[in-house]
């Protein structure tokens, strides 16, 4: 038995924040605030101030990779109630998206130590892109709120038609300069699978570090074909045919031809001065997981 409750933060801006404060309610135990993002931060160091073995967030992949940030190298960890649209980050660790059933993890646990990103600072948890994917999620999101999540997807992905800009790039990988015109750059904290239907998720048993894909070429139809490929038949076709070039590497240093630029991180558009450096912080972020018997289970 706990000698004090679990603090607990409920964002009520993510689609399903009041049905996640319920589940958190229900298993009991928790010391609850809700609020919107803003209201995070403040949680959080008083948990860590507090020597809260661990602080709950629920929320989605933008508020748990906020949280992160705060608690990376802290002794701190984080517990995760899924309540945005993908959860990226909580598949990729094996925690479910079912609130009760996350809260009840949160609360019984076990704690592990998981790997991060930076890129010019910024903590990410999943991935971060530059080039035509900042064009498609800055329409996604204009569209979002009023079509919904899929509908907006596709009209956003319609519209890049013909409005695909390649940029020259430079690219320093453990200690070599490749120099590349591209339409897009992503790089995934660790291995990424490419293949449907697991597209987007870390690879099981995957190479830990940053997953760097490179598409060769600016025009539409490149970028089209490479994801195609990529889909149907994986990392190593897209290779193989010189559609794009894949690392896994450590650091990663993109120089953009303008002093400044947008990038996508985890999703949201951030505007980042030129040269952007990744690097990946292993072990970095304390993270309560199912414990054997609960996974098994």
């Amino acid at each position: 038995m706990r000698a004090r409750p679990i603090p607990a933060f409920v964002n009520l801006d993510s689609g399903s924040g009041q049905a996640a404060r319920e589940a958190l309610d229900a298993v009991g135990g928790f010391d609850v605030e809700w609020g919107n993002a803003e209201l995070l931060d403040r949680r959080i160091r008083r948990a860590v101030n507090d020597g809260a073995d661990r602080v709950v967030i629920a929320g989605g992949d933008g508020t748990i990779a906020k949280a992160a940030g705060a608690l990376v190298g802290q002794e701190t960890a984080l517990a995760i109630v899924p309540g945005g649209t993908l959860n990226h980050f909580a598949r990729d660790h094996g925690i479910p998206t079912d609130h009760t059933k996350a809260a009840e993890i949160s609360a019984n646990g076990e704690t592990t130590t998981t790997d991060v990103a930076t890129v010019n600072g910024r903590v990410f948890l999943n991935t971060s892109s530059v080039g035509a994917y900042v064009v498609f999620v800055r329409t996604r999101e204009r569209l979002e709120r009023h079509f919904g999540y899929r509908i907006a997807t596709l009209i956003a992905a319609l519209r890049l038609l013909g409005r695909v800009r390649p940029f020259t790039i430079e690219m320093k990988l453990d200690g070599q300069v490749r120099r590349y015109r591209s339409a897009l750059v992503f790089v995934g904290v660790g291995e990424r699978e490419l293949q449907l239907p697991s597209i987007g998720r870390r690879a099981e048993n995957g190479r830990r570090g940053l997953h760097v894909i490179v598409v060769r070429g600016g025009t539409w139809a490149r970028l089209v074909a490479t994801g195609l490929v990529a889909a149907f038949r994986g990392n190593d076709a897209i290779k193989r045919e010189k559609l794009a070039d894949s690392y896994v590497a450590d650091e990663c240093r993109i120089e953009l031809r303008r002093r400044l630029g947008r990038v996508a991180v985890d999703g949201e558009i951030i505007e980042m001065s030129s040269p952007l450096t990744y690097r990946v912080e292993r072990d970095a972020l304390r993270l309560i997981v199912p414990s054997a018997d609960t996974a098994d289970t």
